[in-house]
């Protein structure tokens, strides 16, 4: 039996891992484009405004758009006021710590440009893991 055979027949017998798998990449996919909404509109803010001004706004139009995705897309439920709550929750607790992280970059003397990647790069694999407290199906 060769390789391609053995993954094969292990991913079809391990439907839980497939589906797991599965929202990890979707998850992956709403970051990305997200991230990029979120950096581009921070990119363009800090035009005007200071980064801590600009982060925000683009943290704001990032969580607009990623409730939705996340909602619909990665976690393939629907809008209810929990999951609104549990969302708008965990995204402020990684809010605070995102901007605590960025001040911190800032400080070390990253610079504003770089800073809010490296914050992004620390924030996603956090904000995953109190997402899927939030959406985590009660049976």
């Amino acid at each position: 039996m060769t390789m391609t055979q053995l993954f094969k027949r292990w991913w079809q017998g391990n439907p839980t891992f497939r589906a797991h798998f599965w929202r990890v990449f979707r998850f992956g996919i709403v970051g990305v484009l997200c991230t990029a909404l979120h950096y581009g509109v921070y990119c363009l803010c800090l035009l005007v405004v200071n980064a801590n001004v600009s982060y925000t706004v683009g943290y704001v139009v990032g969580l607009l758009c990623n409730y939705v995705l996340t909602t619909y897309f990665t976690f393939q439920s629907k809008a209810t006021r929990g999951n609104v709550a549990g969302f708008v929750a965990s995204h402020a607790v990684n809010y605070l710590m995102e901007m605590g992280l960025l001040n911190l970059f800032l400080w070390w003397g990253l610079s504003k440009l770089l800073a809010p990647i490296v914050v992004m790069a620390v924030a996603v694999p956090i904000n995953f893991l109190l997402l899927n407290v939030v959406y985590k199906k009660r049976d």
